[in-house]
């Protein structure tokens, strides 16, 4: 039986940016909310029902988390699988535990893209001594990760030959990694795909995104230099791979486009995503609505976007002068250019390559959302190329 909205409430594990966020949606809709997060500051705990201030291992928080609530699901990937296999004991929990361990690892998550049929870039896992010797000659140039605990271009060394991999794993504590071969890269994409108990499967349009230094800077839909071809290809991937997990919630894929056409799966997040926002000003249902649906067993049709948009992530960057003096960045200015949609945090202090916030402008065609993006980046001092 459906959860239905004004009749139940829902619990969110992380009290970040996306839980406020998903909490917004969640109460448009008549449910309360939960958020357990050890900091008495967080975000989402600020505008939720109730904040149980523990920590995600808690066993007797967890156990309040349940009685209280009706479905639970997780703001961040890296919550302990043993908080969501608690409460799953006697609640929905969406996604499940073994679908994010698998997104909380890398060599899992390869293994599963390669299980999906989904191309990835050539990779191998390193754990050992031996393992680092037996590396090929082909994955190098490449890029070594830490299997976990990963993000925002953390827990990341570009080597170009065997001395530089073999300093990088030292570096890295000689942790679990994955070595991806370095591929010629065109374009990054991403595509959030929507999963339900039952096996229904929606897709939002392909993003192209653009990074900054490891962390998201500009997403714009549509997809400005991807043909229909090859984001149906995109968005037919993502759901592949969701279904393979028996995934239920958002998940947001990532994929490259390489120089010579090919596409290739990144990475995956077990939440909604930064390059998912534009969906909550250019789409009739956001991510975040969407995660709620998907929890509660509400019906997921097919999102529409119904705007062009630009997405700018707002970094805590903003929030000084080149002589790093703390100011307020110009909000008025931005916001009255048309379309211009501003969506902060509520984080109380700013620092750098810290999201605070971000601005999604619509328009009624690509060019004019750009046009006026790029006049919000020369108000507030960012980058007006991409």
């Amino acid at each position: 039986m459906p959860l239905l909205p004004g009749a139940a409430t829902l619990g969110v594990l992380g009290g970040g940016q996306l839980g406020r966020m998903f909490v917004h949606a969640a109460q448009a809709l008549g449910y309360r909310c939960v958020v357990l997060d050890p900091d008495a500051a967080s975000p989402a705990g600020a505008v939720a029902q109730d904040h149980l201030k523990a920590d995600y291992l808690d066993a007797a928080a967890l156990e309040e988390l349940a009685r209280r609530c009706d479905a639970i699901t997780t703001e961040f990937e890296n919550v302990p699988a043993r908080a969501l296999e608690q409460l799953a004991r006697s609640r929905v929990v969406a996604p499940g535990a073994s679908a994010v361990a698998i997104c909380q690892d890398r060599a899992r998550e390869k293994a599963h893209f390669d299980a999906s049929g989904v191309a990835c870039a050539p990779y191998a896992v390193l754990r050992s001594s031996a393992d680092l010797a037996a590396v090929p000659d082909a994955l190098l140039p490449g890029i070594l990760k830490t299997a976990r605990l990963g993000y925002d271009g953390k827990g990341q060394r570009r080597v170009a030959d065997r001395a530089q991999l073999a300093a990088a794993f030292d570096e890295l504590g000689r942790v679990d990694c994955v070595l991806e071969q370095m591929l010629p890269l065109a374009l990054e994409l991403s595509v959030l795909v929507v999963r339900g108990a039952g096996g229904e499967v929606v897709t939002y349009p392909v993003q192209q995104n653009l990074h900054r230094d490891g962390i998201l800077a500009v997403t714009e839909v549509p997809a400005p230099d991807v043909d229909a071809a090859l984001q149906a290809q995109a968005r037919r991937s993502a759901a592949a791979i969701a279904t393979g997990m028996g995934y239920v919630g958002v998940l947001c894929v990532e994929f490259f486009v390489l120089k010579d056409g090919r596409l290739v799966v990144n990475e995956m997040a077990p939440r909604p995503h930064n390059s998912g926002h534009y969906t909550m000003n250019a789409c009739d249902l956001s991510q975040f609505e969407m995660q709620v649906r998907a929890m509660a067993g509400l019906p997921l049709r097919e999102p529409r976007l119904h705007s062009p948009v630009v997405m700018l992530n707002l970094l805590g960057d903003l929030w000084f002068d080149g002589a790093g003096r703390e100011r307020a960045p110009d909000w008025a200015g931005v916001l009255a250019l048309p379309g211009a949609e501003l969506h902060l945090y509520g984080k109380a202090q700013a620092r750098a390559g810290r999201k605070m916030g971000h601005l999604n402008v619509i328009g009624a065609t690509a060019e004019e959302a750009r046009q006026q993006a790029r006049r919000a980046c020369a108000i507030l001092g960012l980058p007006d190329t991409w």
